[in-house]
């Protein structure tokens, strides 16, 4: 059983003049200890998958259709008191940049400790140990004294331990990584995946991960889903998607990623850009930008066809 379930997911934002729609039919499922990779390009609709998962929406955003399931639990129709306790209990959250979802004015200790007793019934002694502990599992050098250091005070990669830390510290179920290293240098960037993927091994807590980087996905994910225009366009493990993608967009992904032994060329890009939510085409949504595409295509909204490693083309379909 899935420990996040999420079913033909459809979010909304009204307007004066029409309702545009953000994430259209979005289903997928991560297993307890899994690290589910979530990529696409900007706009594709990553972050408001996993701003859905936390009910965390931007106003006027809603959920317009579908279920989100946790362990069992429905938990898309909980009132905001209810959906508060579950967020950073049972899903814990990891931003792009640290110092937002850090506070200035408080050291780290404080900041780690006051969440440990907001969640679980311990004492500010044991909140203490427990902080230290945390800090030396993300690889924060001479904890005891780094936990009363005020978050300036660290570097960006330091800084990004502290918020691993953080959504690790009431034991949650289930991490929603939003581009945790993004703001980061390559070398520190391998660190954090590291340090994320060994603490979420020993707590067998699930990941999603959140990217436009296929080489973190590569590195990081056990499985892959592929995002464009709001949908799923391809889902499946990770090896498999990436030596074999089926969907158009997932090989124009892997086409613009510069390889180290080739030749020196031109770099492959896929033409055009991401439709905005106004003006997202009829049919298959990538289609103006697909040089396979058919006549069909811009008619049928294609569905995921396939077991393990799904993908939505037409195309795909025939052939299978």
């Amino acid at each position: 059983m899935a420990l996040l379930e999420v079913r033909h997911l459809r979010v909304e934002f009204p307007t004066r003049w029409t309702t545009l729609v953000a994430l259209d039919d979005v289903s997928l499922d991560i297993a307890a200890g899994e690290v589910l990779g979530v990529v696409g390009e900007s706009g594709a609709g990553k972050s408001m998958t996993g701003s859905a998962v936390l009910r965390l929406l931007p106003s006027p955003g809603r959920i317009a259709a579908g279920e989100i399931r946790l362990d069992g639990r429905r938990i898309d129709d909980l009132s905001d008191g209810a959906m508060r306790k579950v967020r950073g209990r049972q899903i814990g959250a990891i931003f792009q940049d640290p110092l937002t979802s850090l506070n200035p004015l408080f050291t780290i200790g404080d900041q780690i400790e006051e969440t440990i007793l907001t969640h679980l019934d311990v004492g500010p002694a044991e909140a203490k140990r427990r902080a230290v502990e945390l800090l030396r599992e993300v690889g924060i050098p001479a904890p005891e004294q780094r936990i009363a250091a005020y978050p300036h005070q660290l570097s960006g990669g330091m800084r990004q331990r502290v918020v691993i830390a953080l959504a690790l510290c009431a034991a949650p179920k289930l991490i929603i990584a939003d581009e945790p290293t993004t703001a980061l240098d390559v070398s520190i960037q391998a660190q954090i995946i590291a340090v994320l993927k060994q603490t979420c091994r020993q707590h067998g807590t699930a990941v999603m991960l959140i990217t436009h980087d296929m080489g973190v996905i590569a590195e990081a994910a056990d499985r892959v889903a592929v995002m464009y225009a709001g949908r799923v366009v391809e889902i499946g493990p990770v090896a498999e998607v990436i030596r074999r993608p089926r969907h158009p967009y997932t090989r124009g992904l892997m086409a613009a990623i510069p390889r180290l032994r080739a030749e020196r060329q031109r770099m492959s890009q896929i033409p055009g850009s991401m439709p905005s939510l106004a003006a997202i085409p009829p049919g298959c949504a990538f289609n103006p930008r697909c040089g396979s595409a058919i006549e069909a295509c811009r008619r049928t909204v294609p569905s995921l066809c396939g077991t393990d490693h799904q993908a939505a083309c037409l195309l795909v379909d025939e052939a299978a």
